[in-house]
């Protein structure tokens, strides 16, 4: 039987992990914490897993890379060169292992980390023996390479370099037809641009579309891929402490209920809270001091972006499927058990705390507002990053990422707010936080594009 790849998307964080296999033994490369999904995708292919491997440490998620060996007796591949704290099998540039009728050769990319490595995967079946798939974790991406930021500052021009070396090496070495596999680039922080999300893709298409072949000149390809990076997520800088110390398999058992009257406390408190409705349903009806983040693809990210690392953690939805959700959402980056989850309706929850509500319009009736106002200005609040704010922005608006929110409230101006950012998910975030700090806000839940053009300020 010939080889067989099973990608298993985990599209919240913009990742996939991949299983592979020859119809009896398989390898699975960069596999997330909640290691269930790789185990059911094992059993039903009816494969046995003998080997685990990492392209790198990764600085976006929790790996479970060591949680799932261990599970399943497999050997976990980590490069040598990196320092860990469990035991593993080295794995250097050139090294081949024999999966099954497989053979995975290693290959050293370094660029997105200095011990990167890339997996060819060789089909032993066929007469000759040709590679079949690389898996390139953050370093090819369909149409760009992984960002080589991540490491600091004292680093980046290196890895830099090295990623155009790595990629463009890739691309020289292997045959037109070998499919490209990578972790990263499917909305994932660890782009270094934006990066196709085409479920497939092959050398020759790299050849003809990547960053790294289109740009042959080293130093230009340093300027185009460092102006591109933007902002990512603060809770990065504790997945590689995290990975390097082993993480453990990940408790995804039912958060236990909180009484109504422990909620109001912690409310009180000004405690995390999360309410993970979706965003109109949150500002028809919540509890004060509650934080709108609804259950949707940036969840996790955005939860991890701005949630003080350590603090207690209070999840709020309509049934225990929604808390399960959230959970699972949140041990991938290492938020492994929030105290408890609350289910039901808000009042039942309220008790004699207040439930607010918070206007929610579209651009239109903005516009409306500014054609209108008299005495009282509009004030807007764009929370969108600052290479967004650069690209368009309405001419009035005051700019405060969401993820700087925090440390900005005494910038603020007085008077209702009307925030926005592109399509409305994360202005609910920072309307939610700009009430608990007393503001009146309203929530523009509307698509960027569907902004008047008066609204706009002139193109630089």
């Amino acid at each position: 039987m010939t080889v067989t790849v099973r990608p298993i998307d985990t599209t919240s964080l913009g990742d996939r992990s991949y299983l592979v296999h020859d119809g009896d033994v398989a390898a699975v490369i960069d596999p997330q914490r909640d290691i269930d999904r790789v185990l059911d995708a094992a059993q039903q292919a009816r494969v046995r897993i003998t080997h685990v491997l990492e392209t790198h440490v990764h600085n976006d998620y929790v790996t479970g890379g060591l949680a799932l060996s261990r599970r399943v007796g497999a050997d976990y591949h980590v490069a040598a060169g990196e320092h860990v704290s469990f035991q593993r099998t080295a794995v250097d540039d050139g090294i081949t292992i024999d999966v099954g009728s497989m053979t995975i050769e290693a290959v050293a990319t370094p660029g997105h980390t200095h011990d990167h490595l890339a997996y060819v995967v060789h089909d032993a079946v066929s007469s000759t023996g040709r590679p079949f798939a690389v898996f390139t974790g953050g370093s090819l991406l369909y149409d760009t390479v992984g960002r080589t930021d991540l490491l600091g500052d004292a680093d980046t021009d290196e890895l830099t370099r090295a990623q155009w070396r790595s990629a463009r090496a890739l691309l020289d070495r292997l045959p037109d037809n070998v499919h490209v596999l990578p972790t990263h680039g499917f909305g994932s922080f660890c782009s270094s641009g934006p990066a196709s999300d085409r479920a497939d893709g092959t050398i020759a298409d790299e050849r003809a579309g990547n960053l790294a072949a289109i740009i042959d000149d080293e130093d230009e390809f340093v300027r185009e891929l460092l102006q591109g990076l933007t902002a990512y997520p603060a809770y990065y800088a504790h997945m590689d402490p995290l990975n390097r110390a082993g993480p453990f398999e990940p408790d995804l058992s039912p958060l236990p209920p909180l009484a109504a009257h422990d909620l109001r406390r912690r409310l009180e408190h000004r405690e995390w809270v999360i309410d993970v409705r979706e965003r109109r349903a949150f500002a028809t009806e919540h509890l004060a001091g509650s934080i709108g983040v609804e259950l949707s693809e940036s969840f996790a990210t955005y939860v991890g972006w701005l949630l003080p690392w350590g603090a207690r953690l209070t999840l709020l939805g309509w049934s225990p499927d929604d808390i399960a959700a959230a959970h699972r959402e949140l041990v991938r980056i290492g938020i492994d058990r929030p105290s408890n989850g609350a289910v039901g309706p808000v009042e039942d929850m309220a008790g004699d705390r207040p439930v607010l509500r918070y206007p929610v319009v579209d651009f239109a009736t903005l516009s409306e507002r500014v054609q209108t106002e008299m005495d009282s200005p509009v004030q807007v609040i764009d929370v969108r990053r600052l290479d967004e704010f650069h690209e368009r922005h309405l001419e009035r608006a005051h700019h405060v990422p969401l993820h700087e929110l925090a440390d900005s409230f005494h910038h603020i101006p007085p008077g209702e707010l009307w925030v926005h950012c592109s399509t409305g998910a994360r202005a609910s975030i920072a309307a939610a936080l700009l009430e608990r700090e007393g503001h009146h806000v309203v929530l523009i839940d509307d698509d960027l594009d569907n902004a008047p053009a008066h609204l706009l300020s002139p193109a630089p």
